[in-house]
């Protein structure tokens, strides 16, 4: 399998030229890559919490699938192994829907003559990422005020993963207003 490309080459926020409709002939991608991101939520999801820990973009930004997943799973654990899968509840608060793509070139002897170069380049789907505006919310947590700090914890663990700064902020679901610890 090929090695991932770094994240420079995608992290910039674009308009996306990927048309996906139910009906296949309008489609301007045929195929979409798989995802790997298996869960969107974690914890208890029916019992009501007091606080609302949520983790922010400071700008727009794509975030692909993987790092997506992998910022789950670490806070996920996290969670689980210090406030119990019933004192908690996080959401996904994105979804990648943006296809990526590249113009695959040709390497080795003679590669030379047999490329045609970037003009008019589609490319060949890749990957997918969420594309994330400034101060949209990536991940929420609901917690009770004693999980707050395991919650700022897991997300400070999870903003390791993502390729942009992030901003954690807590609300309070009762007032509606945030408050700071």
């Amino acid at each position: 399998m090929a090695k991932l490309r770094k994240f420079v080459c995608y992290r910039r926020f674009e308009r996306p030229y990927t048309r996906k409709s139910k009906y296949s002939k309008k489609n301007f991608i045929r195929v979409y890559p798989a995802t790997k991101i298996t869960k969107c939520e974690g914890g208890t999801p029916g019992k009501k919490f007091g606080y609302s820990v949520v983790i922010k973009t400071k700008k727009p930004i794509q975030i692909r699938h993987n790092a997506l997943e992998s910022a789950r799973q670490s806070a996920n654990k996290y969670l689980e192994t210090t406030l119990n899968k019933d004192n908690f509840f996080m959401k996904m608060r994105v979804f990648p829907h943006h296809v990526l793509r590249e113009n695959p070139l040709a390497s080795g002897a003679g590669a030379d003559r047999m490329s045609t170069g970037m003009a008019h380049s589609f490319g060949k789907n890749i990957s997918s990422a969420a594309q994330v505006r400034k101060d949209q919310p990536i991940f929420e947590v609901r917690v009770e005020k004693s999980g707050i700090a395991a919650a700022k914890k897991a997300f400070k663990v999870m903003a390791t993963k993502f390729p942009c700064t992030c901003v954690i902020e807590i609300f309070d679901l009762a007032t509606k207003k945030q408050v700071f610890y």
